[in-house]
């Protein structure tokens, strides 16, 4: 059986190949990951923010496909200058229209990438022991998927544990 690769677009293939912003950054403010190896995507985001509460830089590193990888590092270019209460407001639908579109099961990449946008906001802000009163209580769109694919991850993986043990 042949494999047909995915469609993707010249931009999202550009940004696969050069990343931008890829590596840990050593004096980040905060960092946060999204994700689960065994389900092939996983994303560490690292910020640095200034008194001001605006990104100055911003990186990733990448466990994961071309999408995951596209995704991640153009959220990085997005969001350098930005106030976090803007980058809180970056949908994965803006992500993705971003790199010129994904194929539809890629999606969760890009949902993934803001997932882990919004964990490390959300963490820096707890840090610091004080909640912005446009910082949601509720956890959003992006971070409920994103632990929801957690999730599905380890119960795939108790599962193909026990398949190996039989």
């Amino acid at each position: 059986m042949s494999r047909i690769p995915l469609p993707y677009n010249p931009k999202v293939l550009e940004l696969f190949k050069n990343p931008k912003n890829l590596g840990k950054m050593e004096d980040a403010t905060v960092a946060a990951v999204a994700g689960n190896p065994s389900c092939g995507d996983m994303i560490t985001f690292y910020l640095k923010i200034n008194d001001q509460d605006v990104i100055e830089r911003a990186s990733f590193e990448s466990y994961g496909c071309a999408a995951n990888i596209a995704t991640s590092s153009i959220v990085t270019e997005m969001i350098k200058g930005m106030k976090l209460e803007d980058a809180w407001k970056i949908s994965w639908k803006a992500v993705a229209e971003e790199v010129g579109g994904l194929p539809s099961v890629k999606f969760h990449c890009g949902i993934l990438a803001v997932g882990a946008l919004k964990r490390a906001i959300r963490k820096y802000y707890k840090n610091k022991g004080v909640s912005p009163g446009w910082l949601q209580e509720e956890l959003s769109f992006e971070e409920k998927q994103a632990l929801e694919e957690e999730e599905l991850a380890k119960v795939l993986a108790k599962r193909m544990k026990l398949e190996e043990e039989k």
